[in-house]
């Protein structure tokens, strides 16, 4: 059974209650996958106590804290590309972490990182 790592676009599709997005979530808890998604993802999208979609969406996923040792670890990452998005820099060393695989809506960015980082990593489009 694979892991899976979700960045804030498979979030927002959630939130906009887009079919396909939920479709394949209930899949992967279906077959007992349950969804990693760090905490500064949910930061990026959580907009307001009426997210009743996105809170019913991540009731299914385990959010994850960012702690110090993987902080460094996603900055080293940005140094390494000169980018600058901290929160798609958490999802891959979360996700490495993890040895999951990534389902992203910006799967080009999310590509050059896991290539810096030395390791590898499977990245879908969300």
């Amino acid at each position: 059974m694979s892991a899976f790592v979700y960045d804030s676009a498979v979030l927002v599709a959630a939130d906009r209650n887009e079919r396909r997005t939920w479709a394949e979530h209930k899949a992967r808890l279906e077959f007992g996958a349950i969804p990693v998604v760090p905490a500064p993802v949910v930061a990026q999208v959580s907009r307001s106590p009426q997210q009743a979609q996105l809170r019913r969406f991540l009731a299914g996923c385990r959010v994850v804290a960012l702690d110090e040792r993987d902080a460094h670890t996603a900055g080293r990452l940005l140094g390494k590309t000169s980018t600058t998005d901290v929160v798609d820099a958490v999802v891959v060393t979360v996700a490495l972490a993890e040895k999951a695989i990534i389902v992203t809506g910006d799967p080009a960015d999310i590509e050059r990182l896991v290539s810096a980082s030395g390791q590898q990593a499977v990245v879908v489009s969300a």
